[in-house]
């Protein structure tokens, strides 16, 4: 593979033994996904692509089954309160896939903040992707306020349009569910407009989860439905800024767990031990149930030290995965 630069990219040996297309296509779970997002819009072309190397070598020793590229929009309109951090554009994940990820072995999931982008530039990117390297999450405005240019379910009817045999994920809010009593019935409605998956926020409250989780599989039971893999989301935290961001973003963190990041000599370490936890339990419980699941490990931060206690969050969690 050669790219924009003249430079010949040779793809990766090292592939998962799992094929992440086929295992989400058929109802199955038990896969372990890594999760962030592109470099700032203010990112020029050759540092992207020394990021994107350096994202490819520090990820593939640990055999994912498959990565998420998030799209991130500027959610003010949703929450009023003051950002804990400015929001700074990023590259467009779909353009940094195609120019920098080219030599990553495994499927991608690509999210699409779809109140970003016109319905024609939609139709296209969807109508350009290989189903067997791709799928998407398609994400709706962050508020009722904000209606931007395409809607959420016109977006998935051009899915449907476009390239119907492109697996399309949803997201999945445990929180929402803990205020509403109402997710696991989003879920069933978001599966019927075609979503095979569904992907979580950042888990801290493992009890929402489960709620969530156990609705949503008594109520596939009582419809008769198969349930799709629901992909928990975990991730560390090195400090009470971040902490105070993910509750800025929507993310419920019990406030045992605040008090322990709080007052711990090692936040980071922390952070780590309780998602490490809070992931096993949840295993434990949909191996219970028989529900497929899916474990994604989220690195957003910038930190070294933050990226590095993400990736040996994964290499612990694969261990526990039955691959």
């Amino acid at each position: 593979m050669t790219s924009d630069t003249g430079i010949t990219r040779k793809r990766p040996s090292t592939v998962s033994p799992v094929n992440l297309v086929h295992r989400i296509e058929s109802g199955q779970g038990e896969f372990l996904l890594f999760a962030f997002t592109p470099p700032t819009l203010a990112t020029d072309r050759e540092r992207a692509q020394e990021i994107a190397d350096a994202t490819v070598a520090r990820l593939l020793p640990l055999e994912l089954d498959g990565v998420i590229l998030y799209d991130i929009d500027d959610e003010s309109d949703r929450n009023p309160a003051e950002r804990p951090f400015p929001f700074m554009p990023t590259i467009d994940p779909a353009e940094y896939l195609a120019d920098h990820l080219g030599a990553w072995p495994t499927p991608v999931i690509v999210y699409r903040a779809v109140s970003k982008y016109t319905p024609d530039e939609l139709r296209k990117w969807l109508s350009d992707q290989d189903p067997a390297r791709l799928m998407t999450v398609l994400v709706g405005a962050p508020s009722s306020a904000k209606t931007g240019r395409t809607t959420l379910s016109e977006a998935q009817e051009l899915r449907r349009d476009a390239n119907p045999s492109l697996l399309l994920g949803g997201v999945a809010i445990p929180e929402r569910h803990s205020r509403r009593d109402d997710e696991h019935l989003r879920l069933l409605a978001k599966q019927d407009a075609g979503c095979r998956f569904f992907v979580t926020q950042v888990v801290y409250d493992v009890n929402a989860a489960k709620n969530l989780v156990s609705d949503y599989h008594y109520e596939c039971q009582t419809r008769g439905t198969s349930p799709v893999p629901i992909v928990f989301t975990f991730s560390t935290c090195g400090s009470m800024k971040t902490l105070n961001f993910l509750r800025w973003l929507g993310v419920d963190v019990p406030r045992w767990i605040e008090n322990d990041l709080a007052h711990a000599a090692d936040p980071l370490e922390a952070s780590y031990q309780q998602a490490l936890t809070i992931a096993s339990e949840l295993i434990a419980f949909c191996r219970a149930l028989d529900m497929p699941f899916g474990i994604n490990v989220e690195s957003v931060s910038i930190r070294r030290v933050e990226i590095e206690a993400s990736v040996r969050l994964a290499e612990q969690l694969r261990m526990q995965l039955k691959r």
